[in-house]
């Protein structure tokens, strides 16, 4: 009984004062036709299979482990440069470096070694394309939700001091305010929400996903995608998501885009909603009328059962398929956009 009590004190204390799981929204959410009952919503109906039958298999799946899931070797990043043009640096997963109108953007920039709030398990496949000190001053840095993978404490921590603006989701702000960063620099955004900064559009899209990082705030942030306009280039962001309608409004509304940067990985039957498998990437890419498919979400962590080369092996199958053009950067190679798209099969 003591022990039990002990282990619950523990937790509560944890989640209360642990920096890196961040803190549950405090603001008034009933403005947005998102928000319903206390928490957040998809467009349409989303379930994951979670009961508990299903969860053991889910853990008896990998605890037996595959040797595929993971690269070999460490993959070493090409180095980063700053150079001229739009130019878009894939730092694994869904990490990157946009250069545009002159202007240097992040995307959920996790920099971290594991996806976790804790600093073992799950490790990083290799090396990044450059160190966070090493990076210029960022005019923007741009966040689709708060999970592990896409929002880090200690990434957070080293670059706060290099922009004075964060765009963010509704509630994902306050996350940010627990580890340092000034409100003034924070402004959350609703979906369809436009802003200008910088002279560059962004716009706060729809997304099929979930939020979350501790025992107690499912759902208490939103998630979203987004839309990047400069006078040189436009791009999509798709954050993360399952298939959904939303791709066909985005691309009636914004598109066509130079380049899509589009989920790609960590896949399961079971979360089917919320992750697309491959061939619902490429069509999300025609959705939103991209010109060029960048797959994302994939080449940095292990996050699903799957063989780690299986989500861009299925993506360029499918891209082929349907006459839809795609690149495959290593990490830390710079795609340069309407000029050089690579598309070396570097993952064999």
């Amino acid at each position: 009984m003591w022990f039990l009590l002990a282990i619950l004190v523990l937790t509560i204390l944890v989640v209360r004062f642990y920096p890196p799981l961040g803190r549950k929204t405090r603001g008034d959410h009933t403005r947005s036709r998102n928000f319903k009952d206390g928490t957040f919503q998809n467009q349409i109906e989303t379930t994951m299979q979670m009961d508990i039958k299903t969860s053991f298999g889910l853990l008896r799946d990998f605890i037996k482990g595959d040797p595929t899931r993971r690269p070999p070797a460490r993959i070493q990043a090409e180095r980063w440069t700053k150079g001229a043009g739009t130019r878009i640096t894939w730092f694994g997963h869904s990490a990157f470096l946009l250069e545009l109108d002159g202007k240097v953007i992040l995307l959920d920039p996790m920099f971290g070694k594991a996806p976790t709030p804790f600093p073992f398990g799950n490790k990083r496949y290799g090396t990044l394309p450059v160190e966070i000190e090493n990076l210029p001053d960022i005019d923007v840095i741009v966040l689709s939700h708060d999970h592990y993978d896409h929002l880090d404490y200690g990434t957070i921590q080293k670059l706060k001091g290099k922009t004075q603006r964060f765009l963010v989701p509704l509630g994902v702000g306050d996350h940010l305010i627990r580890w340092g960063v000034e409100p003034t620099r924070i402004t959350e955004h609703d979906w369809w929400e436009e802003l200008t900064v910088a002279d560059i559009q962004f716009v706060c899209t729809p997304a099929r996903h979930f939020s979350g990082r501790s025992l107690f705030d499912r759902n208490a942030s939103l998630w979203c995608s987004w839309v990047i306009r400069g006078h040189d280039a436009s791009i999509f962001f798709s954050g993360d998501s399952g298939y959904g309608p939303h791709f066909k409004e985005i691309g009636a509304k914004y598109g066509p885009f130079d380049v899509t940067l589009m989920e790609c990985g960590q896949y399961d039957a079971r979360w089917a909603g919320i992750h697309m498998v491959p061939e619902e990437t490429v069509q999300a890419h025609m959705d939103v009328g991209g010109k060029v498919l960048m797959p994302i979400h994939w080449g940095g962590f292990t996050l699903s059962l799957h063989s780690w080369t299986d989500p861009i092996e299925r993506a360029t199958a499918a891209a082929r398929q349907h006459g839809v053009s795609i690149t495959t950067p290593k990490i830390g190679q710079t795609v340069i956009v309407g000029e050089t798209y690579p598309n070396e099969v570097w993952w064999k």
